[in-house]
């Protein structure tokens, strides 16, 4: 089997290592033309939606000083797309839960697959496959008739450096939440309060956008909350709780895992 040439190219953007992955590029031109442009797209989305810059339009927004009619077009966009994630989990996910605009939870995911999409999956005329990796967030795209499939692995969160289950991804995205990586950072917007319980929530759909805040709110619902999962219209997902217990879904079924392979 002929190795493949997968090209690499790494920038650190919205606070995070962003890496874009071509696979048996056929045009080195159009490679070096969407990465710069997908990088660039993604370096203007965080000049708009940083909360870390006080000169971003977010910053200004939660300051008092512009109003979202007034920002940047994007802005109302993905405030609409946050009101009704809110709606459709329940109160689950929330921009606004602070008294402010903090649309964090949603842009990551929402600016990775809309730069991908725009800059990244053209070059599947040329190219075997292209994906997107956002802090072991993935946006994952495979041209037709290739037989590529990207093997992803779900990280333990209870053993450090240890893979918990794998799966197999032609086209779709994959996210991932939970304090294992940054500690207890999620809180529950109905309450106010962090998020206990969950070590970790892995979910396949799409869009990476839909992805990461359903992970999100599955960590803020709970070990014991998992009715969202008919309403999320997801792929699949596996939750691990603090204590251990592993729970999957396929569609809107939860099952329980017994496998650590599993495809998507």
């Amino acid at each position: 089997m002929t190795t493949p040439d997968i090209r690499v190219h790494v920038e650190h953007i919205m606070g995070t290592a962003i890496s874009i992955h071509i696979v048996d590029p056929r045009d080195d031109t159009a490679v070096r033309d969407a990465v710069r442009a997908c990088v660039a797209d993604l370096r203007d989305i965080d000049r708009v939606f940083s909360p870390y810059r006080a000169d971003s339009e977010i910053s200004r927004i939660r300051a008092g000083d512009l109003r979202i009619r007034d920002a940047d077009p994007r802005v109302a966009e993905v405030a609409a797309a946050c009101d009704d994630y809110e709606h459709a989990t329940g109160g689950l996910f929330s921009a606004s839960w602070r008294g402010g605009f903090d649309p964090t939870g949603y842009v990551k995911g929402w600016a990775v697959e809309h730069a991908s999409r725009r800059h990244l999956a053209p070059l599947l005329s040329s190219s075997r496959a292209v994906g997107i990796n956002a802090g072991g967030d993935l946006q994952l795209f495979t041209a037709p008739g290739s037989d590529w499939v990207w093997d992803v692995g779900i990280a333990d969160p209870h053993r450090s450096g240890s893979v918990l289950a794998t799966m197999q991804v032609t086209n779709g995205s994959v996210a991932t939440s939970g304090p294992a990586e940054r500690g207890s950072h999620i809180i529950d917007p109905r309450t106010g309060h962090r998020a206990h319980g969950v070590a970790s929530v892995t979910v396949v759909a799409d869009s990476l956008a839909h992805a990461d805040v359903w992970a999100t709110a599955a960590v803020a619902a709970g070990p014991s909350e998992t009715t969202w999962i008919a309403g999320s219209h997801t792929r699949t997902g596996l939750l691990v709780t603090d204590t251990g217990t592993i729970t999957r879904w396929i569609g809107s079924t939860p099952v329980e895992v017994t496998s650590s392979s599993w495809a998507a």
